[in-house]
This record gives C-alpha cells, sequence and structure tokens, in this order.
C-alpha cells in the first residue's frame, strides 16, 4: 500500500512539472512571437503598414503616416498638447451657442 501511495504522489508530481514546463515554453514561444511582431512593425502604420514619419506640432513630437493620416502619440504627449492649450477639451468641443437645450 505504501508503494503505490508514492506512486501516485511522483505522478501528481512529474504531471506538475510536465504542465509547469509547457507552461514556460508557450510563455517563450509568446514572448519571441510578440518580440518579431514588434521588430517587424517598427516605425509603421498599424493600419496600414506603411512607414511613418516623426512630425512636431505645438512642440510636441508625434508620429504620423503620410498614407492614411493617423497619428500617434507617447506616454505624455497627449498631456503636453493639452498644457499647450489653455482652453479645456469640454469648452472646445462643446462652444457655447453648439448645445441644444431641450
Amino acid at each position: 500500500m505504501k508503494d503505490a501511495w508514492k506512486e501516485r504522489e511522483n505522478a501528481f508530481e512529474n504531471q506538475y512539472i510536465y504542465e509547469l514546463e509547457k507552461k514556460n515554453r508557450i510563455d517563450k514561444q509568446v514572448h519571441e512571437h510578440e518580440q518579431l511582431v514588434r521588430e517587424l512593425s517598427h516605425n509603421r502604420c498599424p493600419k496600414c503598414s506603411e512607414p511613418i514619419q516623426a512630425v512636431t506640432f505645438h512642440g510636441v513630437p508625434l508620429d504620423q503616416c503620410p498614407s492614411c493620416g493617423g497619428v500617434w502619440l507617447g506616454e505624455n504627449d497627449l498631456k503636453l498638447l493639452a498644457q499647450k492649450d489653455h482652453r479645456t477639451w469640454f469648452e472646445m468641443w462643446f462652444k457655447q451657442g453648439d448645445v441644444v437645450e431641450k
């Protein structure tokens, strides 16, 4: 009886190690795939795959696609653009007179 329990314990341990190694292999393949995609799409438009160009708008560096016109901002670029304009986004979008009352 003692050997049966030991065999069962070993079987569970082997299954655990197998699943852990399988997960690690999958994670490694996913990471390699993501890295390859990043390398192949570097400086390319995610929409049309054309090369993007670095442009400056109000002193803030942006990436723009000359083909489809898409614009991509860096992490803090939207905050920088908002600081350059003293009006709030709400004032810009909803000017007085544009709002229709019911």
